[in-house]
Parts: C-alpha cells; structure tokens; sequence
C-alpha cells in the first residue's frame, strides 16, 4: 500500500442537476507510521463532526497499536515471539488474522500475511537464510479457532510469523468507517487505503495520483450512491514500487514479497488502482495486481469482479478495466 490516493471535495449530484460542492469537515492525525484522515460531510454540524472524529481515531490508535509489528509490547509482536505452536490471541487481533486469510482468498494467495521474515531479509535486516526458512514454514497450514468472548487460537507451523501491514490498515478503515454510521457520508483515509460511505444522491471524488509526478492525478474517480436509495459503500486503495524501496548491497528491493519465491516481486506494474465494496479487499487485489503483473493481475482482477481499477505499467502505459471508465470524473 502506498499513499497517493487523497480524499477531495465531492459534489452534490441529485436528479441530474450538479449542487454545490460537499464541504466536509477534515481531521488529520499521525497514526500506523503514516497519514490518518477522517472526512464527514458535516453539513453544518463542524462541532460534532470533530469529536466523532477524535473518538474513531482514538479507537484506531488502540486497534493499531496491538496489530502494529514495530513495537514489542503489541498484540501481534506477542504472538510471533512465541515458541508456541499454538497461541490464544484477544478478539483484536483475532478478527484482523480472520482478514488476512479473506485477503488472502481473495488474492488467490498473493496478498499473504506470513511473509514478515521474507520482508525483513528484504529490507536488509535479517538473515537472508530467513527468507527461505519462511518460505517452508508456509507450505504447512495455518489455522485459527474460535475462543471464548471473540478470542481465538492460532495453531502454526514453527518459524512461521505474521505482518499484518496494508491488511491491518484496510481492515482498520473498514471498522472505523463503521463507527461513523450516525454520519450519511464519511470517509476513512489509513494512509492511502480508503473506505467510504456515500450517502444516496451524493459522491465523493478521489485523486489516484501519479507517482512519476507529485502534483498530477493519473485519474479522477467519481464514487457516489444513486439518489432516493441507500448509502453506497466503497473501498479504494493503491499499491506499487515507487516507494517503500531500499538499497541492499547495491542492489534496489521493494517491500512487496512475491509468496511464490520470497523476495521482492519481479513486475512491470508500478501501482495499481483497485476500487471494490471494502478497503480490505481493494488494498488486497491491488497488491496483488502489483505482485502478479499487468496481465495476470488483469485477469485476476477481473475474476474477483472489482467495481474499477487502473494499472501504471513500467512503460508508462495507464490501463484500465472498462468498468473504470463509468468512475471517472469529467
């Protein structure tokens, strides 16, 4: 996942007749090493909006920090540093590896939760050795088991350890933006992975930014729900390898891992676009896109039925699946 989406001013479309641009009250806040963003079309109400704001991004501080790997005192650091092949886990954490696995189905195993070592010998930070161990741990099943009062069991392979990344985050948004219900339109924005509400008679417009040029979109994308119905639920999220890159003795890597081979994707897509009904699933695909190449990821992308997506290729080329095409603005 990367950031190059942001949320901007929607317009209010109802009967064929364009209104006056929605307004929205915006939060900003620092959370999960990146860029968190709440936007609620307030109408008025800017006082409300901030402290439903405050409330949903502290609740995702306290969900981000037991998912996080970056500190050993999370949820997630406990379970991979336990010898144990089998480990109770808090409801939290349980539902965020019950995504990771729909992820992953979702992907046809692209998108995969496992690969942390695979990532840190990516990185330059780890054993390279690590990577293959990873590799052969996976070739054994996880399971988790229901527990008692939403816990769970996970039961695993030795060696094998989670990264929940990008998954963390798109399942985080799609929580978060249901705190919101009280609000007709919102927007959750977990540095880059979008979910949104829309409410009927309404859209929001989302910039897919062009890594090659800061200040330019690739594209416009109109999300709206179709007056006198019910809200419209949306999932935008990119992925790519135009940043997150490191030098390793001389050689350049990125941090999407192949599952397949354990290193870093050999591809020629820079970023992927996917637009889907959730922000798990869209930052899920879209990794995957990234992972398979333009014409599996194509394909793949096709058979999952997103509602949109774009592709930048190594050749500079902006494809999209047909249905983008009703999504675009102007």
């Amino acid at each position: 996942m990367i950031a190059t989406l942001e949320t901007r001013l929607g317009r209010e479309l109802r009967r064929g007749r364009e209104l006056e641009p929605i307004a929205p009250v915006s939060f900003y806040a620092k959370s999960m090493g990146g860029r968190l963003v709440v936007h609620l079309d307030a109408d008025g109400r800017a006082s409300d909006a901030e402290r439903s704001s405050r409330r949903v991004v502290d609740r995702i501080e306290r969900w981000a920090a037991r998912l996080t790997r970056y500190t050993a005192e999370s949820d997630l650091s406990a379970l991979n540093a336990d010898p144990r092949l089998e480990v109770p886990v808090r409801p939290t954490l349980a539902a965020a590896l019950r995504a990771g696995r729909s992820a992953n189905e979702a992907s046809e195993g692209l998108a995969d939760i496992t690969l942390l070592d695979a990532r840190l010998v990516a990185e330059g930070g780890a054993d390279p050795s690590l990577a293959s161990t990873a590799i052969a741990s996976r070739e054994e099943e996880w399971l988790i088991s229901p527990g008692r009062r939403g816990s769970a069991v996970v039961r695993r392979p030795p060696g094998l350890r989670f990264d929940l990344g990008g998954v963390g985050k798109g399942w985080i948004a799609d929580r978060a933006v249901e705190m919101l219900a009280v609000w007709p339109s919102a927007v959750i924005d977990a540095d880059g992975d979008l979910a949104i509400r829309c409410a009927p008679g309404r859209c929001w417009d989302v910039g897919v930014g062009d890594p090659r040029s800061p200040d330019a979109d690739l594209a416009v994308l109109r999300l709206s729900a179709p007056a006198g119905g019910y809200p419209t639920r949306w999932g935008v999220a990119t992925s790519g390898v135009s940043i997150h890159r490191w030098q390793v003795n001389g050689t350049l890597r990125h941090h999407l891992i192949d599952p397949r081979t354990g290193s870093p994707a050999e591809t020629d897509v820079v970023q992927a676009t996917v637009v889907a009904g959730s922000s798990l699933r869209a930052e899920a695909l879209a990794k995957a896109a990234v992972i398979a190449g333009a014409v599996e990821g194509f394909a793949l992308l096709e058979r999952a039925r997103v509602r949109g997506a774009l592709i930048l290729t190594d050749r500079g080329e902006v494809l999209a699946l047909p249905s983008t095409l009703a999504l675009l603005a102007g």
